[in-house]
């Protein structure tokens, strides 16, 4: 079975092309460029890489491409989560397919308002669909956007129910005493966080890393926060610049000179290029000093 995602992990963002469909060379480049920067591997089709706006035909495809590309399996991740349970079986099957086993997996999302037991009986069925031990899962906690969260006391059912299978889970919540609570419920699992100011803060109280949106612009920063808690003045700096995935893409575009990040898959609208300018001169600066201080 694969280990849990621990350490840096890069919630990839995913470049476009003219049409709209994904530009699996310049997704294979970026994966290249954030394991090359730092990051222990990196997560696709998570929230920072629109994962719900693309089909299970698109995000196999492009997984493929990247494997092709010679990022190894071992330092990727999946976004398998879907609305349909048969779905999400079926995404993530494919995805075990390709040789990898690790996949990050959203509660059925649209029906807000659902009982805990009701989104443990949707993840068994799920675990029980995919009927494959190779399978590493990492639950996915982002109720700010899905509008579903995972009740810690879902993560330590499914834990004692699935075992090892049920290896981590991923806060985006932001509220520090949320990921306590998974602590509190399942110890054994790998929480990590999506709110990179709060890395230190988790990673005290026995947390596994990250899977975060700015490793994207500032890796080596995002790594920094891991042996220098007075980092994260430093971070908080950067988030300001790219808040939310537009504005994300539009730095990343300004950083790399390359203005086809911009894109967005609709009903998302790409980032102000005025403010992406400043926002990509400070990012340089904080990465630069993250750099220096790594040396």
């Amino acid at each position: 079975m694969s280990e849990a995602i621990r350490g840096a992990w890069a919630a990839a963002t995913t470049p476009l092309d003219a049409a709209g469909g994904i530009d699996t060379k310049a997704l294979a480049q970026h994966a290249a460029w954030l394991l090359d920067a730092g990051c222990d591997g990196l997560v696709l089709f998570g929230t920072s890489g629109e994962g719900p706006s693309f089909t299970i035909a698109q995000r196999l495809a492009a997984t493929e491409a990247v494997l092709r590309a010679g990022i190894p399996a071992r330092a990727l991740s999946v976004g398998t989560g879907c609305p349909a349970i048969e779905d999400t079986i079926a995404l993530t099957q494919g995805v075990l397919a390709l040789g990898i086993t690790r996949a990050m997996i959203l509660p059925p999302f649209y029906f807000a308002g659902v009982s805990p037991e009701g989104i443990e009986d949707a993840y068994a069925a799920v675990f029980d669909g995919i009927g494959d031990a190779r399978l590493s899962a990492c639950l996915y906690h982002i109720p700010q956007v899905c509008g579903v969260g995972v009740p810690a006391v879902v993560l330590g059912n499914l834990r004692r129910r699935y075992g090892a299978l049920v290896s981590g889970v991923k806060d985006s919540s932001g509220d520090f005493d949320t990921f306590l609570g998974f602590r509190r419920a399942a110890p054994d699992v790998a929480s990590l966080v999506g709110a990179e100011v709060l890395i230190p803060r988790a990673l005290a109280e026995g947390g596994a890393g990250t899977i975060c949106g700015m490793a994207n612009v500032v890796p080596r920063l995002v790594r920094r926060l891991f042996s220098d808690p007075s980092a994260v003045a430093d971070m908080e700096a950067a988030c300001a610049q790219a808040n939310g995935i537009p504005a994300l893409k539009a730095v990343q575009a300004a950083l790399t000179g390359n203005p086809a990040w911009r894109a967005v898959r609709p009903p998302l609208r790409p980032g102000d290029v005025a403010a992406a300018e400043q926002g990509a001169h400070i990012l340089r600066r904080l990465e630069a000093g993250a750099t220096a201080k790594a040396a």
